[in-house]
C-alpha cells in the first residue's frame, strides 16, 4: 500500500510540473500569410518600427535579381492580424553592383527610423536614408559609393544585423563557407548608427553549443538576453550576457523548439514587441507567427526577470504599484477633508440655528455632464420632516475636484491623478460649540500611468463619525474615525498588450485635530496641529493577459502630522456677507515603507519592491464663504498641495439656498433638455411650476406647466 501511494504521488508531481512547464511556453496566438516573389524565392527580414504600427518582411533568392523589401501597415500595434500591404522596394540590384547575389536577409532600423540597415546576402550591411521616418518609400542608398560596410573579412554572407540601443555597436551574424563554425561578430561605432567609417571589429563568439545554422540574432531591450533563430533545426535559442550587449559573456538559458507549433518550420528570424511579452517568428514560406509569452523577454522555463527590470514598460509597473498605494493613502485623507471643512464651517457658524446649507438640486442623466455634479454637488433640499429629524440634525453635502502630477523618474513613470467626490452628511448641534456627526463620502480616483495607456480607476466609499468637544470658548478637539471600501480597476497596456485586473480593499482611519482661536472683533486667526493615521489592506488580485503578474495582498499603514494655521474675516454689506479665509500648513508624514509582492502567473520566483512613503508636503489654500440676504450661499475652497516630486490642486464647492420650510426649487439637466422647477405648499395643497428649454434644438422648444396637487 505504501508503495503504491508513493507511485502515485510521483505520478501526479510529474503531471503536475509537465502541466506548468506546458502553460509557461509562448502560446501561439496568430498567424499571418506575408508577400512573396513567386518562383523559388523565401522570406527573410522581419522587423517593426518603434511602436508597432509597421511591419517589415523581405523576399529573396540567391542569384536573383527580384528581391524585394515590403512595408506593412498595422490598425492595431503588434497585432499581425491587421497588417495590410502598404508598398515594396527593390532590393536585389544596387546602381553599379554588376553581382545577383543581393538580397535582403534582414533589415533594422537606427532609433528615429531615418536609417535602414540591410544585412544583404553579397557580404554587406548597406545603410539607406529615409526622408520621412519608417516610410521605405523615401529610402535611397549611395551604396557603391561607400555608404555601406564590408563584412568580407569576418563574414561572407551575412544573414542578420543588430545594434544596441545608442547605435555604438554593432552586430553581424552569418555563415561562413563549408565547414566553418557559426558565430557571431561584435564591432564598435565611433559614431552612432554610421557604417561608413570608425567601425572597429572588437570579437567573434562561436556560440556554445554551436547552431547547425545562425539565420536571426535580436537583443532584449537592455541587452542582457540575446536570441539566435536556426532554420535548420527550426529552434530558437536563448542565451544571458552578465554584461550588456557583451557577446563575450553569453551562456545558453535554453531552446525552445518551433517544430511543436503546428505549421511553423524553417524558421528565419524573430522580433519582439517593446516591452517583451510578445514573439514573432518569420518562416521561410511567407508567414508570420504572433506568440503570447508568459514573462517578459523569456521563451525558457524559469529564466524570468523581475517585471519591473524588464523594460520600460516596468517603470509603468512601478508606478502602478506606487499608485495603488498612495491611492489608499489618498483616500483616507479625502474622507477627513470635508468633514474638516464642515466642521470649520460650523466653528464661523456657530451662532447660527440653520445649519442644512445647500438646498438646490441638480440632476444630471448625460453621462458627460454628469461628472460636473461631483464639482458642484449639491443636495436635496431640507424639508421640514429633515429638519426635524430627531428634534435638530443638519444636513450638509461638499463637492471636490483635485487634479495632480507626480514626475517620472529613473525608475518610474509619471502619473496624472484626477480626484471627484461627494460628501454628505448630518449633524447634531448639542450647543453652541459642540457638536457630533456622520458622514458618507462616494469617491473616484483615476490615475493615468505613464503615456501607454495604464489606468487605474478606484470607487470608494467612506463612512465616518466626527465631533468637536470644547475645552472652552477658543480652544476644541475635533475628531474623526471612518471605515472606506475601496475597489480598483487597473489596465496595464505596453508593446500592444493589454492587462485587466481587479482589487478591492478595506480601509480604517481616523483624524485628531487640536486648535485654538485668537479673535480681534471680526478677524480669526486659528493655529492647530493635527495628527492622520489610516490602515489599509489590499486584496491580493491576478492580471488577465500577456506576460501577466499575481500581487498578493498589501498593508499600507500611514501617519502623518501636520501644523499651521487658518485666517478668516467677516465683511458685512446691505445685500450679502463675505467670509474670506485662507491657511497654510506644514505636514510631515511618518508613514512605513509598504511591501508590494508580485510574481509572473506562469513562475513561482516572487519579487517584493518596498515603496516609501515618508515625505514633507506643503498645503496653502484660500477660499471664502458668500451669505445673501435672500438665502443664496456660496462656500468655496481652493487648496495647493506640494510635496517633493508631486503636487494636486483641488477645489471644493457648496452652493446653497436657504428658502422658507414651505418652498422648494429644483433644477435638472436632462440629456439636452433644461428645466426649473418650483414647488410652494400653501395650507397643504402644492403647487408646482414646471418650465424647460432644448439646449441643442435648432427650433426654439419652450415648455411650461402649472400642477395644483394634494395628498389625502
Amino acid at each position: 500500500m505504501n508503495i503504491t501511494l508513493k507511485i502515485f504521488y510521483l505520478i501526479l508531481l510529474f503531471l503536475s510540473t509537465f502541466h506548468f512547464k506546458a502553460i509557461a511556453e509562448p502560446t501561439l496566438v496568430r498567424s499571418k500569410s506575408v508577400e512573396n516573389v513567386t518562383g523559388d524565392y523565401q522570406t527573410m527580414a522581419l522587423t517593426f518600427n518603434n511602436d508597432g504600427t509597421k511591419m517589415y518582411t523581405s523576399s529573396m533568392r540567391a542569384g536573383a535579381t527580384g528581391d524585394r523589401l515590403y512595408e506593412y501597415d498595422l490598425t492595431t500595434a503588434y497585432n499581425i492580424s491587421t497588417a495590410t500591404l502598404r508598398t515594396s522596394i527593390n532590393v536585389g540590384t544596387y546602381s553599379g553592383s554588376s553581382t545577383n547575389i543581393h538580397g535582403a536577409m534582414q533589415v533594422v532600423f537606427n532609433n528615429d527610423g531615418t536609417k535602414m540597415f540591410i544585412a544583404d546576402h553579397h557580404k554587406t550591411i548597406i545603410e539607406w536614408t529615409l526622408t520621412t521616418p519608417y516610410d521605405i518609400d523615401t529610402a535611397s542608398t549611395t551604396y557603391n559609393a561607400g555608404q555601406g560596410y564590408d563584412t568580407n573579412a569576418n563574414q561572407k554572407r551575412p544573414s542578420s544585423v543588430a545594434f544596441n540601443n545608442d547605435g555604438t555597436k554593432m552586430f553581424v551574424t552569418g555563415n561562413h563557407k563549408s565547414g566553418n563554425p557559426q558565430s557571431i561578430h561584435e564591432y564598435t561605432l565611433d559614431n552612432p548608427f554610421v557604417i561608413e567609417s570608425g567601425v572597429t571589429h572588437v570579437v567573434e563568439v562561436q556560440p556554445d553549443p554551436q547552431p547547425d545554422y545562425i539565420d536571426g540574432i535580436v537583443f532584449n531591450y537592455d541587452g542582457t538576453k540575446m536570441y539566435i533563430t536556426s532554420s535548420v533545426d527550426n529552434k530558437i535559442k536563448q542565451y544571458k550576457l552578465t554584461t550588456a550587449f557583451s557577446i563575450s559573456t553569453l551562456s545558453l538559458q535554453g531552446t525552445l523548439d518551433l517544430s511543436n507549433y503546428s505549421g511553423l518550420g524553417n524558421a528565419r528570424e524573430t522580433a519582439f514587441n517593446s516591452d517583451g511579452s510578445k514573439m514573432f517568428v518569420i518562416d521561410q514560406d511567407a508567414e508570420v507567427y504572433e506568440f503570447d509569452l508568459t514573462c517578459n523577454w523569456s521563451i525558457i522555463d524559469g529564466t524570468c526577470d523581475d517585471p519591473i527590470t524588464t523594460s520600460d514598460g516596468g517603470k509603468d509597473i512601478l508606478s502602478s504599484i506606487e499608485s495603488q498605494t498612495a491611492t489608499a493613502k489618498q483616500i483616507a485623507i479625502q474622507a477627513s477633508t470635508p468633514v474638516l471643512n464642515r466642521m470649520y464651517w460650523l466653528r464661523r457658524h456657530r451662532n447660527n440655528d440653520q445649519l442644512s446649507n445647500q438646498n438646490i438640486r441638480l440632476n444630471f442623466s448625460n453621462s458627460m455632464v454628469a461628472s460636473l455634479s461631483n464639482i458642484i454637488p449639491i443636495s436635496n433640499k431640507t424639508n421640514e420632516v429633515l429638519d426635524k429629524l430627531s428634534d435638530d440634525w443638519s444636513f450638509w453635502s461638499e463637492g471636490s475636484v483635485s487634479i495632480g502630477r507626480t514626475g517620472d523618474t529613473s525608475t518610474s513613470s509619471s502619473k496624472k491623478i484626477n480626484t471627484k467626490g461627494i460628501t454628505l452628511g448630518m449633524d447634531k448641534k448639542i450647543s453652541k460649540n459642540r457638536l457630533y456627526g456622520y458622514a458618507l463620502r462616494f469617491g473616484n480616483d483615476d490615475v493615468d500611468v505613464g503615456t501607454s495607456g495604464t489606468n487605474l480607476d478606484t470607487e470608494s466609499f467612506s463612512l465616518s463619525v466626527y465631533g468637536t468637544f470644547p475645552h472652552d470658548d477658543e480652544k476644541f478637539t475635533e475628531g474623526i474615525i471612518g471605515v472606506s471600501t475601496l475597489k480598483t480597476d487597473h489596465v496595464r497596456k505596453g508593446g500592444g498588450s493589454t492587462r485587466t485586473g481587479e482589487r478591492d480593499g478595506a480601509q480604517i482611519f481616523g483624524s485628531l485635530n487640536y486648535l485654538t482661536t485668537y479673535k480681534k472683533e471680526d478677524f480669526n486667526i486659528t493655529p492647530n496641529l493635527r495628527i492622520d493615521l489610516s490602515y489599509t489592506e489590499l486584496s491580493k488580485y491576478r492580471e488577465k493577459g500577456p506576460a501577466a503578474l499575481v500581487y498578493k495582498a498589501q498593508t499600507i499603514e500611514t501617519g502623518m502630522i501636520s501644523t499651521g494655521f487658518t485666517i478668516s474675516d467677516i465683511l458685512n454689506f446691505n445685500t450679502f456677507t463675505f467670509k474670506p479665509n485662507g491657511g497654510l500648513e506644514l505636514g510631515v508624514d511618518f508613514s512605513p515603507s509598504s511591501d508590494a509582492t508580485y510574481r509572473y502567473l506562469s513562475e513561482t520566483t516572487e519579487y517584493t519592491k518596498s515603496i516609501d512613503q515618508d515625505s514633507k508636503n506643503l498645503i496653502a489654500n484660500i477660499g471664502f464663504d458668500l451669505i445673501t440676504d435672500n438665502g443664496f450661499s456660496i462656500m468655496t475652497i481652493y487648496e495647493r498641495n506640494q510635496s517633493d516630486n508631486a503636487h494636486s490642486d483641488t477645489l471644493y464647492i457648496g452652493f446653497g439656498y436657504i428658502p422658507s420650510d414651505n418652498n422648494e426649487y429644483a433644477m435638472s439637466l436632462d440629456n439636452d433638455k433644461a428645466s426649473l422647477t418650483y414647488n410652494k405648499n400653501l395650507n397643504g395643497f402644492d403647487i408646482r411650476v414646471n418650465s424647460n428649454y432644448n439646449l441643442m434644438s435648432s427650433i426654439p422648444d419652450y415648455g411650461a406647466t402649472i400642477e395644483l396637487v394634494s395628498t389625502f
